[in-house]
């Protein structure tokens, strides 16, 4: 992945619309393009302007993110078709979305499995980095953590409100002592990711920096430093619990290497070296493959206790930054900057089962439901894409809205869906609720 943050000396072409109008530009972004330290909250955030969108008026009409169309000079409509036609995609191997597309799915939109509940302007999420996207987690279907700067923020959509769980502004360091922690702890840590489930937040940072804490302690449990290496961004964190039992977590690195940490012990467990970055890394919900995928076209199926390489995954034509398993441990997921999502099957991985294409860039985050049932795919705007896997991915629900995405999480209940939105003007945490078939309820009334 590139040694870049997403920030204002790095305008990547990913985000770049040039020749949208000025008007809508001006209105929908606000008349200064840097900002105002004014009708700010405690994290820096313009709030004031735009209120909450809820369910009940969205169906009364109005925009599910507060956007005043019929004030601008262009529709939604009319928006939506200039974005498409120059948004621009990053792609690491030049014209990768363009060879992408004949392999591709044809689906049924007119389909929806969530529906909009509610946007909370209040609690926004930010991006470090342009390309790591893995910046919103759900614990149940009220509570989520995302970043925000230099907080990890809780939100509960059940009171409508927020508070800071982790500060990395200044100096954090463990307050438990474990053998191996790094006991004098960092300063000003940049999180590139995140990852939190049950009571267990990892944070991950540019310098390889992992940061642990237990949500039902006070202070710091565990810091650590995955590498010295110039190249050592934290690229992603997967939490998972053993079949003893047991809490581990494996961190991507840039230094092309991922390694696997006990929890119970504090310590690391594994290391594996690859022959480049790894982006993101999968475990097999029966804990015996890892999914691998990089700075390389072809992703990689691993042996977990071996790090031995199982197969390669052919198909993608450029980097790969997503990945997700099924929970019938069958099938899995890849997501790449050739715009297409991949389904795999271990019982024949000599090509995928289904190429999913996204509208407007890269597959950044993939999540399925704990049933089973949804899988979700999220670009690096604008769209969420949710499938029906017992369709064969055949039947998708499109979620179509304005601004970067941070991250994607089905709460583990699999009623709530939360996007994070990121706009300088209307970012914004979106919440969407499963919908459910109680027509069986009608013959009764």
């Amino acid at each position: 992945m590139a040694n870049h943050r997403y920030d204002a000396e790095y305008p990547a072409d990913e985000y770049e619309m040039d020749g949208v109008d000025d008007g809508m530009d001006e209105e929908f972004h606000g008349t200064d393009g840097a900002g105002s330290d004014s009708d700010v909250d405690e994290y820096g955030y313009s709030n004031n302007k735009i209120p909450d969108t809820s369910a009940s008026l969205a169906r009364k009409g109005r925009d599910i993110q507060g956007i005043p169309w019929h004030r601008l000079s262009i529709t939604r409509e009319k928006y939506r078709q200039t974005r498409l036609e120059q948004y621009k995609n990053y792609e690491n191997i030049p014209n990768s979305g363009d060879g992408s597309g004949k392999d591709c799915k044809a689906t049924e939109k007119d389909v929806s499995y969530y529906e909009f509940r509610r946007n909370s302007r209040s609690v926004k999420s930010t991006i470090l980095h342009f390309q790591l996207r893995n910046l919103v987690w759900a614990t149940s279907k009220h509570d989520v953590y995302l970043m925000s700067h230099f907080s990890v923020i809780h939100w509960s959509s059940l009171t409508c409100g927020k508070r800071e769980v982790l500060n990395v502004s200044g100096h954090v360091a463990p307050s438990e002592k474990h053998p191996g922690s790094l006991l004098e702890g960092f300063t000003q840590t940049q999180v590139s990711t995140l990852a939190v489930k049950d009571n267990l937040l990892v944070a991950g940072g540019f310098q390889g920096e992992l940061i642990c804490k237990h949500l039902d302690r006070r202070g710091i449990s565990f810091c650590s430093r995955t590498t010295y290496d110039d190249n050592a961004i934290t690229n992603a964190v997967e939490i998972y619990v053993t079949p003893s039992g047991a809490v581990h977590f494996t961190a991507s690195n840039n230094d092309s290497g991922i390694r696997d940490f006990d929890m119970e012990k504090y310590q690391l467990s594994k290391h594996f070296r690859f022959p480049w970055p790894v982006n993101h890394t999968s475990l097999s919900p029966d804990g015996k493959l890892l999914t691998i995928v990089g700075d390389n076209p072809e992703g990689m199926l691993v042996d977990s206790r071996s790090g031995k390489t199982v197969t390669s995954l052919h198909g993608h034509l450029d980097y790969s930054f997503a990945s997700a398993w099924h929970p019938n441990g069958v099938t899995f997921a890849t997501g790449n900057q050739d715009k297409t999502c991949r389904v795999w099957d271990v019982r024949n991985l000599s090509k995928s089962v289904a190429v999913l294409r996204g509208n407007l860039g890269a597959i950044r985050s993939i999540r399925f439901t704990s049933d089973g049932q949804y899988m979700a795919i999220a670009e690096p705007a604008d769209f969420v894409h949710i499938y029906d896997v017992k369709s064969e991915y055949g039947k998708e629900q499109e979620i179509d809205f304005f601004g970067e995405i941070s991250g994607i999480s089905f709460s583990p209940d699999t009623e709530s869906l939360f996007i994070g939105v990121w706009d300088r003007t209307y970012g914004s945490l979106l919440e969407y609720g499963r919908r459910r078939n109680y027509s069986y309820l009608d013959s009764l009334i």
